[in-house]
């Protein structure tokens, strides 16, 4: 029951981080912690590697050649193309997978949501009354806010570096969660925030500028999780390290099995 057993996460959230180093704290794990590597400054976390794996065939060839024996795809719940991948690269290798994935925020009495299947969706709901938005959509997709010079929008960014956003009005901040509610509440008081849009990205740690929000009776247009991947999900990550603990009783006493080399 001793064999050390590799595993892959392919990280990017707190709950990714958290099992990482519960994990790596265990002797019976080998942990491998990817990111994308949007971050330029990320945390120090357990085996680190960061970049991304070339497609499905090169995270097939990633797991043939660090002989990982199960995938838990802890990543943001937006991050749809690497989860896709991660399903048909684990399905080709006949790989245990695990989805670890935060629920999704749900709107309660005092709440004004919109919701919004996409990004160009919400940016169809914007209205020419709301000319000071807090757009909490990450820098990497604000394409379809390009053409909208009538409205100064806000960015938080996690890191310092900015380039240019291609918004025609706007000003940045920087800033990593978790945010306190006054925090917020201040924020989008004294910038005269008249409405935010954001992704259901869910979790404690940006939820306040929600409640800020409720207070200050502003809308916000939410835009709603893509599809997701099918596959065994869990919630938090004591039900992760509880299912790791099954993977392992079930690979521990048996034979190392051929691995299934990439296409």
């Amino acid at each position: 029951m001793s064999r050390t057993v590799n595993i892959l996460i392919l990280g990017g959230t707190t709950e990714a981080a958290q099992l990482a180093v519960a994990a790596a704290a265990d002797p019976r794990y080998c942990v491998t912690t990817s990111l994308a590597g949007r971050t330029r400054a990320p945390a120090p976390l357990p085996g680190l590697r960061i970049g991304g794996f070339g497609g499905v065939g090169g995270l097939l060839r990633f797991l043939h050649e660090s002989a990982t024996k199960c995938v838990i795809d802890a990543t943001h719940p937006f991050a749809a193309q690497i989860s896709a991948q991660a399903s048909k690269a684990c399905t080709a290798a006949n790989l245990p997978r695990l989805v670890l994935q935060r629920p999704p925020w749900a709107a309660v009495a005092g709440d004004r949501w919109a919701s919004a299947a996409t990004i160009a969706g919400a940016a169809k709901l914007l209205r020419p009354e709301w000319r000071r938005v807090f757009l909490s959509t990450g820098r990497k997709e604000l394409g379809p806010f390009a053409g909208k010079p009538n409205v100064w929008f806000l960015v938080r960014i996690v890191d310092g570096f900015v380039s240019d956003l291609g918004l025609a009005n706007s000003g940045v901040i920087v800033g990593r969660g978790p945010f306190e509610l006054a925090q917020e509440r201040t924020l989008l008081s004294n910038l005269r925030i008249a409405s935010l849009i954001v992704k259901n990205s869910g979790g404690a740690g940006t939820y306040a500028k929600l409640t800020a929000a409720r207070e200050l009776g502003l809308p916000v247009v939410m835009v709603e999780r893509p599809p997701a991947v099918l596959g065994e999900r869990v919630e938090s990550t004591g039900e992760a390290l509880r299912w790791l603990d099954r993977i392992h009783k079930s690979l521990a006493g048996l034979r190392t099995p051929a691995s299934v080399r990439p296409k």
